[in-house]
């Protein structure tokens, strides 16, 4: 049996007073839902914290953490990465993808061809961007993760369906 694949979900910025709080960065949509996912994990898996309970703050939320009672241990626990495992985030919508479950799918050309693997998916800015590498080894690609450039997601098959942009070539002169 393979470990449970964990979600990175926030980040422990520091202490908030003198009675161990914490400030915390949230990734997640909801701030507070990293009060409801019960124990907080490193991301080796083991146990990280356990919050008793949180409220919204600007760019996620300060909360209280069993067994840290001081300014000090809550300060000890800056920059601590928290993590949850994949499997208690709740099921996305339909047409809607956490962006990790998209991480290593095969990419098919619209033909069904193999054209590569997701590699990764990043946000510039501009809106999600997939990192395609190609089987034969040369340089990755970017594909925008839109309905016109990836009109299919098959999560349960591992695939993806990916019409690559037509290439620019400088003319010669």
């Amino acid at each position: 049996m393979s470990p449970p694949r964990l979600i990175l979900v926030g980040r422990v910025a520091g202490a908030i007073g003198d009675r161990g709080e914490v400030k915390i960065t949230s990734y997640t949509d909801d701030p507070l839902a990293l009060t409801r996912y019960g124990a907080l994990l490193r991301e080796d898996g083991s146990p990280a914290l356990s919050l008793t309970s949180g409220r919204v703050a600007k760019g996620g939320i300060v909360a209280r953490v069993a067994g840290v009672e001081s300014r000090d241990q809550a300060e000890a626990l800056r920059g601590l990465r928290l993590f949850v495992a994949r499997d208690v985030l709740p099921a996305p919508d339909e047409d809607e993808y956490y962006l990790t479950d998209l991480i290593g799918l095969e990419a098919l050309s619209p033909d069904g061809a193999p054209i590569g693997t997701v590699k990764s998916v990043q946000n510039f800015g501009a809106g999600d961007l997939l990192e395609i590498a190609p089987a034969d080894g040369s340089a990755t690609w970017w594909l925008p993760f839109t309905k016109e450039a990836v009109p299919e997601v098959n999560l349960p098959a591992g695939r993806l369906t990916a019409v690559r942009p037509p290439e620019t070539e400088e003319e010669e002169t």
